[in-house]
């Protein structure tokens, strides 16, 4: 597996989750989730509820803000596999880490997943 490069890394910490946040809409909501599900995932992720959420929309924060702001869930280590061909559990850049639990997260939701496997919960 390749390991992420700095380069890597800086580009997901410059990315705004703005930019990012109307693809994982439409990928969850093509595979039938709704979008109420996909901030269920990321409020577990972060515990950004639906205000906050927007708040960092509407802020264009990056990344690196996002997580920043973000209370990460104690369980999250527990997000593990193959993301954009990266073991996300192996990657060692923090916030590159993070994102990537999120991607999983969503990737998972858009899979058909149960909501409590996708929530660690069980």
């Amino acid at each position: 597996m390749p390991t992420t490069t700095p380069e890597h890394d800086e580009r997901i910490a410059k990315m705004t989750f703005s930019s990012v946040y109307p693809h994982y809409v439409t990928k969850v909501e093509k595979k039938g989730r709704t979008k109420e599900e996909l901030h269920q995932v990321i409020h577990w992720l972060t515990g950004f509820d639906e205000k906050k959420l927007q708040k960092q929309i509407d802020d264009k924060v990056t990344f690196e803000e996002f997580f920043k702001r973000a209370k990460l869930n104690p369980k999250a280590h527990l997000i593990k596999g193959v993301i954009c061909g990266y073991r996300i559990e192996e990657i060692e850049n923090p916030l590159t880490q993070q994102t990537r639990y999120l991607d999983k997260l969503v990737d998972e939701l858009a899979k058909g997943k149960k909501m409590e496997k996708i929530l660690r919960s069980d």
